[in-house]
């Protein structure tokens, strides 16, 4: 049974791992996988038909415990304890839910002292008790009456006339005081552990087509004096076509990963009347994952020849029929939405999922040694 740390407007975790709110959703899982022997049984939920509508959810169903995740931003949200017979709870090293200890609103008072007065929620059957960054919810289905207490004359638990021994049903950790109202914070300086995030990321184009990406990069704790000088910095760096790898190095850093590609299933579609002829060499990616962003190189070359980035949203409404794309049959065969479909316009294809939301977008362009010099270049 794990036995976990409650820090209310803050994280849920222990001295080996922490789940802290605005942690992005790619760390969590990589905290779940790296102690999979200890926590099992995770499900990952999330709305196929409408995606960005609905929180991720990581569900450990093992330890009653789900990690509510904003859907576009992918930051943690919510904590959520649904089952507190599963996990061992302490609040400043003291337990206030234990198999010896229940979390009756007693021992609540007791562990987190006097807050505003409750709110019953009739539909539910739940008594929501709430702490700024923290709510408990109390079942109420067993009381002959909901509970009753005077608005002029309510100061704190006792004028709750709530029956002793009630205990927590669910427990919640967020940011600020409004529970339903609430949404995933920035990133904390604790997530970033050395890595560079895009906060934002915008394509360079000029009346052609894209020219390449700029992007604004947020970065913690670099350099000498680290814990002097803890804050979250934020720089632009351009990246163009027919940059080499030096030119992305300097920029961005090393790639979390280099890829080389074994295939290439838009080859036939290749206008180039060599396109069966096989390379002597693969071409390679640099992915930088907290980054969303690929960066393919030409192997002969060793400069930039393609981009990836994810979006949200459509930007351009092609002509010609979509070319459809499956993965089940390469490497990438982890994607949960099916097959995919291509559509191009402008030196750009977008991928575009079954359910009509953009899985991807990838920019081409030919080299353009002098592209960095063009100080026209318009971002969209």
């Amino acid at each position: 049974m794990l036995d976990l740390e409650v820090v209310p407007e803050r994280s849920l975790g222990n001295e080996q791992w922490e789940f802290a709110l605005g942690m992005p959703l790619a760390q969590a899982i990589s905290i779940l996988q790296k102690h999979c022997r200890i926590i099992k049984n995770v499900q990952v939920l999330y709305s196929e038909q409408t995606p960005l509508s609905h929180d991720l959810i990581l569900n450990l169903t093992q330890d009653g415990i789900k990690l509510l995740f904003d859907a576009c931003n992918q930051r943690l949200k919510v904590i959520e304890v649904y089952d507190l017979s599963k996990v061992k709870l302490k609040y400043c090293g003291v337990h206030f839910n234990t198999q010896a200890i229940a979390p009756t609103i007693e021992q609540i008072d007791q562990s987190f002292g006097a807050t505003h007065p409750g709110v019953y929620n009739a539909a539910e059957q739940l008594f929501h008790l709430n702490f700024r960054g923290l709510s408990f919810s109390f079942q109420l289905d067993s009381w002959n009456e909901a509970p009753k207490y005077e608005p002029n004359f309510a100061h704190g638990l006792a004028s709750l006339q709530i029956p002793h021994g009630a205990t927590v049903k669910r427990m919640y950790i967020s940011a600020g005081n409004n529970l339903q109202d609430t949404k995933a914070p920035v990133m904390p300086l604790a997530c970033f552990l050395g890595n560079v995030y895009a906060e934002c990321v915008d394509v360079l184009r000029d009346g052609v087509g894209p020219l390449g990406l700029r992007l604004r990069l947020l970065t913690a704790g670099c350099g000498p004096g680290v814990m002097a000088d803890a804050k979250v910095r934020a720089v632009e760096r351009n990246i163009y076509f027919g940059d080499s790898c030096q030119d992305v190095l300097s920029a961005l850093g090393s790639p979390h990963k280099v890829f080389y590609k074994s295939e290439d299933k838009m080859k036939i579609h290749s206008p180039s009347p060599h396109k069966q002829v096989p390379s002597k060499c693969n071409d390679y990616f640099f992915n930088y994952f907290t980054l969303g962003v690929d960066l393919l190189f030409d192997s002969s070359t060793h400069l930039v020849k393609k981009f990836w980035d994810q979006i949200q949203e459509l930007l351009g409404h092609p002509m010609e029929k979509p070319v459809v794309l499956h993965r089940s049959s390469s490497a990438n065969n982890t994607n949960p939405f099916g097959s995919t479909f291509c559509f191009g316009l402008q030196r750009m294809i977008f991928e575009v999922m079954q359910n009509n939301h953009i899985a991807s977008v990838t920019l081409y362009g030919a080299p353009r040694p002098s592209s960095r010099a063009r100080a026209e270049a318009i971002g969209h």
